[in-house]
């Protein structure tokens, strides 16, 4: 099934084993949890911010402990009761030392970046539950193809960087790294249907115990920080004209 890269439909299968015995897996629990490591995150977001001298320092770790949890997560859900509300407070130090930057160059563009990305998550959720867009198969297929090649493009333009090979189409304020950013902007928002029907399905067809509403709801905080940064840089670039 194509969806967001880590909700693993594998992983709920083999949880399914373990949940005889125990409460199973909500979506209301899911979506309880998503707000708990939102907290965390503001938390860690919080501390960073009101302390610029360690920016840099917070920026390099965090993003290495925040990564390294990330696929600790992924491949194991059975700790995600653990490791999740970590990652949040690392991507919450990140966020707030990133957030920072910005904010220097272009004042108030952090508080407009975290309302369009909260905004944009409950119309999405709206939009899921009213029906508006179907979760179709074709759908799916498609937004996944979507994804991976934006994962392809950051990849590519990475390791080309690393060989003095210009990666303005990204970082510029030219009308195509605007274009680009608001592609990638649309199908991350896209993702959180893919997100919220998963979940729907996993709640429905499998008794999945309830530890993995931490598992989702780390998932759902992955897409809602890549959604929160390519808005952040969207702004800064339209600023920059």
């Amino acid at each position: 099934m194509a969806n967001n890269p880590m909700f693993n439909e594998a992983a709920f299968e083999r949880a399914q084993e373990s949940a005889r015995a125990v409460q199973p897996m909500t979506l209301q629990g899911t979506i309880n949890k998503t707000f708990c490591l939102l907290f965390l995150c503001v938390v860690g977001a919080m501390f960073t911010w009101t302390n610029p001298q360690i920016s840099g320092l917070a920026m390099g770790l965090s993003a290495i402990g925040a990564f390294a949890l990330a696929m600790v997560t992924s491949f194991k859900p059975s700790i995600s009761a653990f490791t999740a509300p970590i990652y949040a407070l690392l991507e919450g130090f990140l966020l707030g030392a990133i957030s920072a930057q910005y904010n220097a160059q272009f004042k108030g563009i952090v508080f407009n970046a975290v309302a369009i990305t909260f905004l944009v998550f409950f119309a999405m959720l709206f939009i899921y539950r009213t029906k508006i867009i179907k979760v179709s198969r074709g759908l799916m297929i498609g937004i996944f193809s979507a994804t991976l090649a934006i994962c392809v493009l950051y990849i590519g333009s990475f390791i080309l960087s690393l060989f003095g090979v210009s990666t303005a189409y990204l970082t510029s304020n030219s009308p195509l790294s605007i274009g680009i950013s608001v592609v990638v902007c649309i199908v991350a928002a896209l993702n959180f249907l893919l997100d919220f029907n998963f979940i729907d399905e996993m709640t429905s067809r499998f008794a999945a115990p309830k530890y993995m509403e931490w598992y989702a709801a780390f998932s759902l905080m992955v897409t809602l920080v890549w959604l929160y940064i390519e808005i952040l840089q969207l702004l800064a670039k339209s600023q920059k004209r």
